[in-house]
């Protein structure tokens, strides 16, 4: 069964699951949905006269994966068969596409897994001005793709000069980069020592040299090297091991770690210690919050965030609203009530009124930024940000995962551990969305509480859905 789009964007295997005859399918299909044309005419072509309508253009990029530059031909070609003037950054991070897309008013287009190993690749698209699709756009998109026999065939063939144009322009991810550098006074970052890990992906072409404009000293970079293959290979946010023994070998300030399209931060303090999303964003609400720059007081996160990440927040006074895993229902819930902050312990961090996706470059200055201003070490203001409670994920495979709304004994269980647990501790059960899991998270006062809760749970789902 070919892929289907899911929390963030359509993955599968490349050149198995995800084929370039799908990639040439999903662009026709995304052209006549983000950028629709005139129906065409007896010869073929456009019904206005042969020409596209003025203003059909999508921007795409890549991230460093082998298979990126064959689906990106097939993408491309499909969305200029689809009428679509096409802008092909190249390689390029997922949030430099968005702001792209914001810069000419355009939808876009990355080829990207994210921080999935290399075999792996996906397609993300973003709506005119570089916003996050919503699953109704999606759905239409995955109507004209599966409802014929034939991939793609309920979109209307052009001809003559109906057809898009593939342009492609290296010069614009050094417009993104510059676009990052000015985010902050000029030299800024003077004096602060750190090491940058690029997870072989497509912040190898952007952070190095966004830090170094900025007047940061980047001592080494990790994992910059990309050849095609080592994308997220043992390194980057997923795996900052290496990035901490540089960081204690430079004695550095600080080190920065990304995924393989450079929307995620995880940050690790002079001391080695990782620092995720969670205390990333509790500085960053802090922070905002003094300065009056928060606006309601509050912070958006998804139901994984540490119970600690909330208990700091109602001290500090800052509200938080939960969402559902992926960054869209964090975007939703900021822009449907004017919030300017949200993001994952994952590290995908939002600042909306500078961006329209999560931007780990980005994320990686304003932290930097913070620092400078408050002129204190990264160890001390993350080691107070909040206290992380011991967390614990078990996935249990199932054969009836959507059955677990119904799954009496398992709630019974639940109710069970959450009245041992108290205010101390938080479960949560959701079915993945994508395998046949039932994911069980506990955070209680100790790993052994967190661990003896969990397996209690996954015991239940066991007998209830297995």
């Amino acid at each position: 069964m070919a892929p289907r789009f899911g929390t963030d964007g359509l993955r599968g295997v490349a050149g198995v699951e995800l084929t370039p005859e799908l990639a040439l399918a999903v662009g026709r299909a995304a052209a006549a949905v983000l950028c629709p044309v005139s129906p065409a005419g007896p010869d073929g072509s456009g019904s206005e006269g042969g020409m596209r309508p003025e203003g059909r253009r999508i921007v795409a990029g890549r991230d460093t994966r082998r298979s990126g530059s064959m689906l990106m031909s097939a993408l491309t070609a499909g969305l200029a068969a689809g009428g679509v003037d096409v802008l092909d950054a190249g390689v390029i991070p997922t949030p430099g596409v968005a702001r792209l897309a914001g810069r000419f008013g355009c939808p876009g287009a990355v080829i990207t897994a994210s921080h999935n190993p290399f075999g792996d690749n996906g397609i993300k698209l973003f709506g005119a001005g570089g916003v996050k699709l919503d699953g109704a756009i999606e759905a239409k998109i995955e109507d004209l793709l599966f409802d014929s026999a034939v991939a793609g065939g309920g979109v209307p063939a052009l001809g003559g000069a109906a057809i898009g144009t593939i342009t492609h322009d290296p010069q614009l991810v050094g417009w993104y980069r510059d676009e990052l550098v000015r985010m902050l006074p000029p030299n800024q970052l003077d004096g602060v020592r750190l090491v940058v890990d690029c997870a072989n992906g497509a912040a190898s072409v952007t952070a190095p040299a966004v830090f170094a404009a900025a007047g940061a000293e980047v001592l080494e970079v990790v994992a910059g090297d990309p050849d095609g293959v080592n994308i997220n290979l043992s390194c980057g946010s997923s795996h900052p091991d290496r990035l901490a023994a540089a960081v204690a070998r430079h004695r550095a300030d600080l080190g920065l770690a990304f995924d393989g399209d450079a929307d995620r931060l995880v940050a690790v303090d002079g001391n080695g210690t990782v620092v995720d999303g969670d205390r990333l964003l509790a500085l960053f609400a802090s922070d905002l919050r003094a300065r009056g720059e928060l606006p309601g007081d509050t912070v958006v996160v998804t139901v994984m965030s540490n119970l600690g990440f909330h208990q700091a927040m109602a001290e500090a006074g800052i509200a938080v609203k939960s969402t559902d895993v992926g960054d869209r229902h964090i975007l939703a819930a900021l822009d449907a009530n004017g919030w300017s902050l949200g993001g994952e312990q994952s590290g995908h961090l939002v600042f909306r009124r500078l961006a329209t996706t999560g931007d780990g470059v980005l994320s990686g200055l304003l932290l930097v930024d913070l620092l400078k201003r408050s002129g204190r070490s990264l160890a001390d203001m993350a080691g107070n940000a909040m206290r992380t409670l011991p967390q614990v994920l078990r996935n249990v495979p199932v054969s009836r995962r959507d059955d677990l709304a119904d799954a009496a004994p398992v709630w019974e269980a639940v109710r069970d551990v959450e009245a041992d647990l108290g205010s101390s501790g938080r479960v949560l059960l959701r079915p993945s969305g994508t395998e046949p899991l039932i994911r069980v998270m506990v955070e209680a006062p100790t790993p052994e509480a967190a661990a003896e809760a969990a397996e209690r749970l996954a015991s239940a789902v066991r007998v209830a859905l297995g």
